[in-house]
């Protein structure tokens, strides 16, 4: 079982390379276009993956660089259009109870009454 070690390791390293060459954006890749990249991650089962890693897309020292910009998961409670959606929601409760409908309602369709 130990004689396939380096065997999943290279490959484990080719297909995490490959991954991150696909998830970064264009304007990230370094020295040559993307597809060559791909290509070069592929055909090349170490050098590869590893020449990608070392050079093929910008890193920055500071911060994480290109992960700044993405947009990050915000939980519900802390993201205003959420809860500006429940309160929009809540509104229009409001209004629709205001205007005779009850819970009970709510649910049925009027054209089928």
């Amino acid at each position: 079982m130990l004689r396939y070690l380096p065997f999943l390791l290279i490959i484990a390293l080719t297909i995490y390379a490959f991954i991150d060459c696909l998830n970064t954006p264009e304007e990230e890749v370094k020295h040559l276009p993307k597809p060559v990249w791909v290509l070069i991650i592929l055909l090349f089962s170490i050098v590869g993956p590893v020449v990608w890693l070392a050079a093929g897309k910008q890193r920055s020292t500071v911060g994480g660089g290109g992960r700044a910009r993405r947009t990050q998961w915000v939980a519900p409670d802390d993201n205003p259009e959420f809860l500006r959606s429940l309160g929009e929601e809540q509104q229009q409760k409001k209004n629709g109870d205001a205007d005779g409908n009850t819970d009970k309602d709510a649910g049925k369709d009027p054209d089928k009454d």
